[in-house]
This record gives structure tokens, sequence and C-alpha cells, in this order.
């Protein structure tokens, strides 16, 4: 299972036009890390292989309707 979710990942990264759904971001502000569910690319921004609505924090708590999944970012529930 593990060994599947990264070539997931790595197919995401290496494949952009693939069939995967992939939703970059860059990092928030301030933050070195990326939020839940998304992976480093090792550079300025995060990437998923799954879509996520995101919305940067801020420095504020989430609006209703949206969770807090760190650095920086709140992802629509």
């Amino acid at each position: 299972m593990t060994r599947l979710f990264v070539l997931l990942v790595l197919s995401a990264l290496v494949l952009p036009g693939s069939a995967l759904a992939q939703k970059k971001i860059p990092k928030a502000k301030g933050h070195n890390q990326c939020p839940l569910g998304y992976v480093n690319t090792l550079g300025s921004s995060c990437v998923s292989p799954i879509y996520y609505e995101m919305t940067p924090t801020n420095g504020e708590a989430c609006p209703s309707g949206w969770m807090n999944v760190g650095a920086g970012y709140c992802r629509k529930k």
C-alpha cells in the first residue's frame, strides 16, 4: 500500500499531464513545510495527487466550513 502511494505521488510529479488530478500550491509565507496531504517539492511549492480546495490562513482562523491543515493553509471540508 505504501509503495502504491509513493508511486502515485511520484507519477503525479513526473507526469503532470497524467490522468491523476494534481494541485500545486505555493508554500505559505513564513512556512518551510507543506500542509497535510501535500508533498514538498523541495522548492517553493507543494503538490498533491488529489485536488483539494485550499486557501491561505494569513495568520487568521479558518472560516466556517474549512479546516486547518497546517503550514498556513485551510482546506474546504
